[in-house]
């Protein structure tokens, strides 16, 4: 897996842009917001990444945070949101703006966001209620990084949306 790249920018597309780290150009697909703190005036720029495998595809998402590469991935994990859907939530809402959206159910934000329909956006907006904001994982433990949710009371398991 490719954490983290530093290099400088080359170029930007609509979509994406290529960094150059040591003479290898690495093609990064990134949210609209990402792209706009990209900068291309020739200094170095670190960017955190996730490396999608697929049988006939392999493909490099950046983020400037940690925390917004963790809310890709978590919306990744609701059914019916892919790679290119979690960009556009995160475009249209940011980080800040997607937790917020997630801990008042507002699906209708969520839905504010190119190719995500009414379906799709309810289902982002309840199935994690019930979590932290990556925000958060220093206070909690979260099971999308790697710990135990420990946020008090009992019980816990199973259950919840999605």
């Amino acid at each position: 897996m490719i954490g983290r790249l530093r290099g400088r920018v080359d170029y930007k597309a609509q979509d994406h842009f290529l960094l150059d780290v040591n003479g290898v150009g690495y093609l990064v697909f990134c949210s609209e917001r990402t792209l706009a703190e990209i900068t291309t005036d020739g200094e170095f720029t670190t960017i955190y990444t996730d490396l999608l495998v697929r049988e006939d595809l392999m493909q490099l998402f950046g983020f400037v945070s940690q925390i917004e590469k963790e809310w890709y991935r978590l919306l990744m994990s609701v059914q019916g949101v892919g790679a290119k859907a979690s960009l556009a939530i995160l475009s249209a809402l940011g980080e800040d703006g997607v937790s917020r959206a997630i801990a008042l159910g507002d699906w209708t934000s969520i839905k504010s966001a190119k190719g995500i329909g009414p379906k799709t956006a309810q289902r982002v907006a309840v199935s994690y209620t019930h979590l932290p904001s990556p925000r958060d994982k220093r206070q909690y433990r979260i099971p999308w990084c790697g710990g135990k949710k420990n946020m008090g009371g009992g019980g816990g398991g199973g259950g919840g949306g999605g």
